[in-house]
């Protein structure tokens, strides 16, 4: 149980999410994939509420906070950059570019800053939910498909 809570945690972690929590999961070796997989879902979808109803908020005040001004500037920045280049190549489709920007699981391109992109566009958050979801479970499949490949291959090579 204890190998669960580690992989929500994991799941739960900016830059990391799912898609490092899948493959350290697999590498533990003894639970099942399925598990692994509902653990990091459950634990990448339980911020999104929270970033998608607060963060532009936190972050424009956290922009005028001294000495981490800056830094809370760097993040709201590169939020609204990821947004509106989302935005330009989307159209109409923002919702579907939101669940494709989610579900490939390339670093940056996750739960945490897909959820700060919705919100620096003013996005519905029900819709904008949705989308992560089916961004976050698609990932889970091919990070679930890529760790076993690649730790199923090591244990051919070291068994």
């Amino acid at each position: 149980m204890e190998q669960y809570f580690w992989i929500l945690f994991i799941s739960m972690v900016p830059l990391i999410e799912l898609r490092g929590a899948i493959p350290v999961g697999v590498a533990m070796g003894n639970l099942p994939l399925l598990g692994i997989y509902i653990a990091a879902i459950i634990g990448n979808m339980l911020p999104v509420p929270i970033i998608l109803l607060f963060a532009k908020k936190v972050l424009i005040w956290c922009t005028k906070l001294p000495y981490v001004g800056k830094f809370f500037g760097m993040i709201y920045n590169k939020g609204v950059k990821a947004g509106t280049k989302m935005q330009e190549k989307a159209g109409r489709g923002l919702y579907f570019a939101l669940f494709l920007f989610v579900a490939i699981p390339l670093p940056g391109t996750g739960a945490w800053t897909g959820c700060l992109a919705a919100t620096l566009l003013d996005m519905k958050t029900w819709p904008s939910v949705l989308a992560v979801l089916g961004g976050v479970l698609t990932a889970g499949l091919i990070m679930g498909a890529l760790s076993l490949g690649v730790f199923g291959g090591l244990g051919m090579l070291l068994g």
